[in-house]
């Protein structure tokens, strides 16, 4: 029997990915992170120089981290408790972008953390990944959480319903980013878990009532 469906992304909705990043470019990469604007891209700067590092440096930096480094990821507060108690309402999955081999690495990372949930991995937009996962699950409602701006819009363009929640848990973002309920695509922007659990819960409710 169908129930519904939490697709929730994990950095900065369910774990700290930039703030242990900053820290590691700081401690070990000889790198400055610092968020002006919301130009991630503008963000990474060499420490002795000062000149901002190239796009292919910044995807060398990332994917160095997180092959080596997602020990440092600790989780946002309230989140594991929060998308645990969602599960015993409804299925959970993770949608992530991380590149596929990395999929088993998030898994593990996430159970070490008392959260065990399917992982998806995924690249570019999420709206045709969270298709093929409603086309699998066919809930009666799917709740979809994320942090950034462009993977909602890509899911109200992709899908016809679904609910939206725009979350960044981390402080050094959330004032930057684009919001997604200022433009209209998610439901609501709540960037704690303590205050985004009961609305989650309330949407749930709606959907059983």
């Amino acid at each position: 029997m169908s129930r519904p469906l939490i697709i929730s992304d994990c950095d900065e909705v369910l774990l700290y990915m930039v703030s242990p990043f900053r820290d590691w470019l700081d401690e070990t990469q000889g790198v400055e992170f610092r968020m002006n604007g919301n130009d991630f891209a503008q963000a990474l700067r060499w420490q002795e120089s000062g000149e901002v590092l190239a796009p292919d440096e910044i995807w060398r930096m990332l994917g160095k981290f997180f092959d080596t480094e997602m020990h440092r990821q600790s989780p946002i507060p309230g989140a594991i408790e929060g998308i645990n108690e969602l599960g015993e309402r409804a299925d959970v999955v993770i949608l992530t972008n991380l590149v596929d081999k990395r999929q088993q690495m998030r898994t593990e990372q996430l159970a070490d953390h008392g959260l065990n949930a399917r992982v998806f991995t995924n690249q570019g937009p999420k709206g045709p990944a969270l298709q093929r996962i409603l086309d699998e699950y066919n809930p009666t409602k799917a709740i979809f959480i994320d942090d950034l701006a462009q993977h909602h819009r890509s899911a109200r363009e992709t899908i016809g319903q679904i609910t939206t929640l725009h979350l960044c848990g981390e402080p050094m973002l959330a004032p930057h980013i684009d919001c997604a309920h200022t433009s209209g695509h998610a439901d609501a922007r709540i960037d704690t878990w303590e205050h985004a659990l009961p609305w989650l819960k309330d949407e749930l409710e709606k959907e059983t009532a």
